[in-house]
């Protein structure tokens, strides 16, 4: 399979160029290195002066009131998007006119004091066999997997989701994510929730294209880890490459100086990650799905956390099942597959759905994949019986 050499958006289905077309005819790699570099050294000097320039004049004037500025007319407008989102939230439905679950929402206040939007689906009746904490993608929200929830319902596993900062009905501006180690946290002090209220019953965790490699980030942590009986991964984003190796060199600065800035000439028409049509319809026409250009720190967030997950695939020892459809064009299945060579699971297991795309849990044999998930659930829960 060739491999896709760009940043990608993770579960929004659109992979993003983060630097346009650069002229082939380079003397050599060492020496654009080098070149960038000098470059980075000379952006990084240039941003210090300036800041230290701008305290001092910002000093200068402070016998005077400050005007309101731009920092807080962002800050009230973000607060306005939430608010709006929020709203949008609450009004998703998460249940079908048959179901057999009792479901909800509330706010969960994370370890940065953030309100996170989260949804709950319970069997209305029959002990819990077990939970599943789900992480979704990025630009999605937790609300998309109404339709999974119940099937996991009707086998008695109860659901909680919740939504990223930045996502869905919570706080942050939308789609910007500062880092992904805050969603790392907040996912594990999610599943601590869960569980302290929830005593005695087996929890598993849920991630979803770059969510995945947020839960199998978390799940390298012992306080997290002893919590999970063990973690699904379903397209999960691992190997990610800037689109020319001058990004590397440059993305940590642009990140420091513009993190919230978009790249106006992104691919805004998507590709397709469902052979669903009216799933895809469904993704790009709902308004808790972002579908703007990338940002600069959202973007080198997801290169960190791919180069870190890559290096240490080795010390993976939680049991996990990895599924990964073959054509999948925004995050790369043969990471998928070296994540099952190289981890030191004990339980482990891997499936290759041949021709399909991104999200697996909205192609037309969504159900059966499901089954697989639900299946693999049982067979630790008997291994933990026995």
């Amino acid at each position: 399979m060739e491999r896709i050499d760009l940043t990608t958006s993770g579960a929004s289905g659109r992979i993003i160029p983060l630097v346009g077309k650069v002229r082939r005819s380079v003397p050599s790699r060492a020496a654009i290195v080098r070149l960038f570099v000098f470059l980075q050294s000379i952006l990084l000097w240039f941003f210090l002066v300036l800041r230290r320039t701008s305290r001092l004049a910002h000093f200068s004037k402070s016998s005077s009131p400050p005007p309101p500025g731009e920092r807080r007319r962002l800050a009230k407008a973000e607060e306005e998007d939430s608010r709006r989102r929020r709203e949008l939230a609450e009004a998703v439905e998460m249940v079908g006119p048959a179901s057999w679950c009792r479901c909800g929402t509330f706010d969960f206040v994370g370890p940065r004091k953030s309100s996170l939007f989260c949804r709950y689906w319970v069997p209305v009746s029959g002990q819990m066999r077990g939970i599943l904490v789900l992480i979704h993608g990025l630009n999605e929200h937790s609300g998309r997997y109404a339709h999974f929830a119940e099937q996991l319902t009707s086998c008695y596993f109860g659901v909680y989701a919740m939504d990223w900062i930045g996502h869905g009905g919570s706080d942050g501006l939308h789609g910007y994510v500062p880092s992904l180690n805050y969603v790392v946290e907040d996912t594990g002090a999610f599943v601590e929730r869960v569980s302290s209220e929830n005593p005695g019953v087996p929890c598993f965790l849920l991630g979803h294209s770059t969510g995945g490699a947020a839960v199998l980030k978390a799940s390298l942590y012992p306080h997290i880890h002893s919590m999970l009986e063990g973690i699904i991964l379903t397209s999960p984003a691992l190997r990610v490459k800037p689109a020319h190796p001058i990004v590397g060199a440059v993305a940590p600065i642009f990140s420091l100086v513009a993190p919230r800035y978009q790249f106006k000439g992104a691919n805004k028409r998507g590709i397709p990650v469902s052979r669903d049509p009216a799933a895809m319809l469904a993704k790009y026409s709902d308004p808790l799905v972002y579908t703007g250009p990338i940002r600069v720190r959202t973007g080198h967030e997801i290169l960190r956390i791919t180069s870190f997950l890559m290096q240490n695939l080795r010390s993976v020892t939680i049991p996990f099942i990895v599924l990964h459809g073959t054509a999948d064009r925004v995050t790369d299945p043969l990471a998928s597959q070296d994540l099952y060579n190289e981890a030191v699971s004990v339980h482990k297991d891997i499936r290759l759905y041949d021709g399909f795309l991104h999200d697996l849990l909205f192609e037309p044999e969504r159900d059966d994949i499901g089954a697989d998930i639900i299946a693999w659930m049982d067979r630790i829960l008997e291994k933990e019986i026995n």
